[in-house]
Parts: C-alpha cells; sequence; structure tokens
C-alpha cells in the first residue's frame, strides 16, 4: 500500500494492520468478564481520516480504524496466513476459479442483526460501484467475472458473486490466482450494513457498524474517533469496553504524549517513532521493534521531462548514498535496500542487481541523457507528504543531488491528504501531476504480485509514474497467471526477473524498509507484536490491566 492506495500491505497488509482471529470458542463466551477500560491509540500522520467506508478508503490510517469496526469472509493472520474469519470454511474448485464460501450461524452485524450472503453480495457491488469505489479496488478485483462490465457501467451488478442462499457465497474467477484469497481479507471485501447505510444516507458511517470487534461511538473531526465494544462480535464481547483513537498530525507529539501517560499504544503508523528518539527508548519494556514488509522510495513521472528520460532516472538514483541516509539521517532505524521486494517477502530470497551509490556512474548517466549539462535540464521538484521523518529524509536527498550532480531540487511538502490527492492527479492527469515523489509501499497481502504487477504494470492504477516496459509486463501476467502450489517457485522465478528489469530501468528508485517500532505500556494485555504491527489474536482476551506502579 502507497500513500495513495494503502490496501496493502494492510498492504500492509501494513505494520499496523489490526488482524482479528476466527476460532470460535464457545466456552470463552460464556465465562468472560465485562469489557473494562478504554485502549488509548494514536492515530499519527493526520489531522482527520478522510473516510474510513471500506468501499472508499484511501489511506493506511483509515484502514487501522476501519478493521476494528468491520470484517469480511477471510483474514490474515499473524504470519500473513488466511484464516476464516465471517466464513468459516470454504470450497475451491478443482480448475481454481470457484470459491464457495460458507458463513458462521452467528455472524451478527454490530446492532445485532443477522449476516447473510446477501449482505456480503451487496457490499461486494456497492465497494465496486464506481460512486463509492476505493482506489485501486479495480486492479485488486479485476478477475472476479463481471467486474469490468461493472466498472464500465455495462452491468449494475458483478455476475461473479452470488448468494447460492442465506448462508453460501460463491465467488467466480476469470482463471487461477494465488494470491486471491489474501486479497479477501483487505477492507473493500468487508461486509456492510445496508440497512443503516439505507436509512441513515451519507451520515452512515458517523455511527457505523459491521461484523467487527467494535464500533463506533463517536467521530470528533479533526481530533479522535471514539469506538465502543460490539456485544455482538461473533467471538464475544471484546475484553476492553472501547478505543480512543487521537489524530496526530505530527508523530513527535504522540510520543511526547506517550511519555506524559496520555496515550497506552503509539508508533503503530507508517510515522512511528520518530528516529531521533527511538535511541531513547529502545532499552524500556515497552519498546517494540521488528523489520516491516515496507518500502520507502523515490517514484519518477515517466510522463514529465526530465524523468522520461531512463539515463535522469538512473543518475538521480546512483547518486544517492543510502548508507549515509539510513546510519547519519535515520540512525540505524530503517534498513537500505536496492530493491523493490522487501526482505521476508516470498521471493526476496533470490538476489537482485541494484543500482548502488556510485557518484561517477551518476555523472556518466546524466551525460548519457543528452541534455548537455545541469543547466539545461527543467526545474526540478521532489514531493512528499508531511509524517514521520519524511522531510529530514527529503532534505537530504535534495543534498545529494545538489554534491552529487550539481542539480538544485526543489522540495514541497504537503499534508497527507493533499498529497495523497496529488497522487490521484499524477495518474489520472500525469501531465499536470507530481514530477518526483517520496512515497511508500507496504504488503496487503504476502505476494510478490503485491508489490510488482499491483504497482509498476502499465495501466495498474497504483502506477502513479506511468513507468512501462513490455517484458516485465509479460512476466508478470504469466506469473499472475499461476495459481497451483505446485507452480510456487516458476511464479517467483518470473517475478524476480520482471524485479531485475524495474530496478535496472528504475521503475522506483528503492530506498529504505523502515522498522514497526511501538510502544505498548505493560497495562495492555492480549495484544501480540509480529513484522506487521500489534495484533488482536482475540479481542475478548484484550485487557487493561493495573500494575504494582498504578497502585502506588
Amino acid at each position: 500500500m502507497n500513500d495513495r492506495h494503502r490496501i496493502p500491505k494492510i498492504g500492509v497488509l501494513f505494520a499496523c494492520l489490526l488482524l482479528l482471529t476466527s476460532a470460535c470458542q464457545s466456552f470463552i463466551l460464556s465465562s468472560q468478564a465485562p469489557p473494562t477500560g478504554i485502549l488509548r491509540w494514536s492515530i499519527e500522520g493526520v489531522s482527520d481520516l478522510p473516510n474510513f467506508d471500506p468501499a472508499s478508503i484511501s489511506s493506511q490510517q483509515s484502514i487501522t480504524v476501519s478493521q476494528l469496526i468491520f470484517a469480511g469472509l477471510v483474514r490474515l493472520d499473524a504470519d500473513l496466513k488466511v484464516q476464516p474469519d465471517g466464513a468459516e470454511r470454504w470450497q475451491v474448485s478443482p480448475d481454481g476459479t470457484t470459491y464457495t464460501f460458507h458463513l458462521r450461524p452467528n455472524l451478527r452485524f454490530g446492532n445485532g442483526d443477522p449476516v447473510t450472503a446477501h449482505d456480503f453480495v451487496y457490499s461486494f457491488n456497492r465497494a465496486l460501484d464506481p460512486e463509492h469505489a476505493a482506489f485501486g479496488i479495480r486492479e485488486q478485483l479485476s478477475h472476479i467475472v463481471g467486474v469490468e462490465e461493472m466498472v464500465a457501467g455495462r452491468a449494475s451488478t458483478v455476475q461473479g458473486i452470488r448468494a447460492l442462499d442465506d448462508h453460501t457465497l460463491e465467488i467466480q474467477l476469470d482463471s487461477p490466482r494465488a494470491f486471491f484469497l489474501s486479497q479477501l481479507a483487505l477492507p473493500f471485501s468487508f461486509v456492510v450494513p445496508r440497512q443503516l447505510i439505507t436509512q441513515a444516507g451519507a451520515d452512515w458511517i458517523e455511527m457505523a457498524y459491521g461484523t467487527g470487534p467494535f464500533r463506533v461511538q463517536e467521530w470528533r473531526h479533526g481530533s479522535e474517533i471514539v469506538l465502543t465494544a460490539n456485544p455482538h462480535y461473533w467471538r464475544g464481547t471484546p475484553g476492553v469496553a472501547g478505543i480512543r483513537l487521537p489524530f496526530y498530525p505530527d508523530s513527535m507529539e504522540a510520543y511526547q504524549d506517550y511519555q506524559a501517560g496520555k496515550l497506552d499504544i503509539t508508533g503503530s503508523s507508517q510515522s512511528g517513532i520518530p528516529a531521533a528518539r527511538v535511541a531513547e527508548v529502545q532499552a524500556l519494556p515497552d519498546f517494540r521493534s521488528a523489520p516491516a514488509l515496507i518500502v520507502r522510495y523515490i517514484g519518477f513521472n515517466n510522463r514529465l521531462p526530465p524523468f522520461d528520460n531512463v539515463f535522469v532516472r538512473r543518475a538521480f538514483a546512483l547518486a544517492v548514498d543510502k548508507q549515509t541516509l539510513t546510519q547519519q539521517i535515520l540512525s540505524n532505524t530503517v534498513v537500505p535496500t536496492d530493491r523493490i521486494l522487501p526482505m521476508g517477502m516470498a521471493g526476496s530470497q533470490l538476489a537482485v542487481k541494484g543500482l548502488a551509490f556510485d557518484p561517477v556512474g551518476a555523472q556518466a548517466a546524466l551525460n548519457l541523457a543528452g541534455y548537455g549539462g545541469v543547466q539545461a535540464l527543467p526545474p526540478i521538484t521532489l514531493t512528499y507528504g508531511q509524517e514521520g521523518d519524511n522531510a529530514i529524509v527529503a532534505e537530504a536527498l535534495r543534498r545529494s543531488w545538489r554534491d552529487m550532480l550539481g542539480v538544485e531540487v526543489i522540495l514541497e511538502g504537503l499534508d497527507l491528504t493533499t498529497f495523497i490527492n496529488r497522487l490521484d492527479e499524477t495518474y489520472y492527469h500525469p501531465e499536470q501531476g507530481l514530477q518526483m515523489y517520496l512515497s511508500v509501499w507496504g504488503a496487503d497481502y504476502p505476494d510478490p504480485q503485491n508489490f510488482l504487477s499491483q504497482q509498476l504494470r502499465t495501466g495498474s492504477p497504483n502506477n502513479n509514474g506511468h513507468w512501462s516496459h513490455a517484458e516485465f509486463d509479460r512476466l508478470v501476467d504469466q506469473a499472475d497467471q499461476m495459481g497451483a502450489q505446485q507452480q510456487r517457485e516458476q511464479r517467483l522465478r518470473l517475478y524476480h526477473d520482471a524485479e531485475q528489469i524495474a530496478v535496472t530501468d528504475v521503475g522506483w528508485l528503492p530506498l529504505y524498509s523502515p522498522r514497526v517500532n511501538v510502544l505498548v505500556r505493560p497495562t495492555v494485555q492480549g495484544l501480540v507484536f509480529t513484522p506487521q504491527g500489534l495484533v488482536a489474536n482475540d479481542w475478548t482476551r484484550v485487557r487493561l490491566v493495573a500494575t504494582e506502579q498504578d497502585a502506588t
């Protein structure tokens, strides 16, 4: 997931995904204690949420909130493996194209109404309606039969999604896709309450509920969102009475509030704990850290000069000293990378030859560009969203390009919502879009397809920079259409060859993979820390408890 379309990884599923378990344990439901306490969990990088409607989500922060309220047929566990959620089981046809899901008999919305397969049909069709559709949803669900006709306005419903009865849902694909079940863990497949949406209209989200562990109590715009426990959650009532999610445009302010005792959890969004403060807390028992399936990168608009020229892109890539950037500027809180797939992602075990720091090579590439010197280059601007350490990273890059190439780059910092909107404009109207931008992508699901095909294939809705390469497209298309597990190694080799093309041709300039850095008070029990962030394996067992220090 990037700043523009963070659907994941989750992507990430991103570092801050809140995953729900699927195994119903009735003995827990009958004996669990009533929920107590309000969990205080910061949402960094924004002053408000643009939305958290599963059909129109546009940011990772919105995904974090949405996944506490809504849920779908399946979920991803702490190892990013598909597990049952609203569906207790499913079958796949021998040819790999038809999925039959059987819903849980106790699946209910947050108001107590039972959920049927017809509710899922409605929710999928609503999410794919161009009036509501989240950016990128067409790409994610494009292989369901009838999606293209729906998106194009030639059909009012998706042919390949139908309710066989109240408890059975069938989804038909046009070809086998090994990653399809993982895609169904993303928010746009979550079931939403048709009755509430019909009755409340556009205001329904202010009082939203779904099949997740919480429901909206109050959305205080520009301040916070407050959730209350869902007593109809299929696993049972959560162990905390609610969650307060205050918004922090500046992650430093969130860090300071945590230090002042005003938060129970901070650092779980892409903004994270400020790099300059990690050293202060890394020895504390509160501190959790792990590498994330995320890549920060520079994107180039291949439809605007000078980055329509591969030699200019190579020059800018070779002029960046990532070791200095990550060690001195970011205090070793991130890991430098020369490739698109993050380490730990399937396929990353196959080595790629990257564009390492090479000042002489950078100058040579710029000479090959044919501009006749840096004075002939058009003005160049690097745009970034104002969150986390983006400003200091942008400044470090500006110095590198000035010192190594003699190019003066203008920096443009935008609030995150404006930045996301400008990325939209770059995709739809590249001639009016951003020239060069600092962005991010995190794993929505654990497959190279999410990073390569979703981001860099010609015409993909996430290909903000309009990079295009025919052989790359051929390789990822072939890999995408393999569905059998026996073909896994062949798929990974095809993705590897495609990634090498994208690195050499500078489809992206990868910079580094962040670490997930989280602070969690000892009073919070029942949350598990993973490379994808904090995970509630069972919200009925999450507790806020008093410590000896609290008692004194």
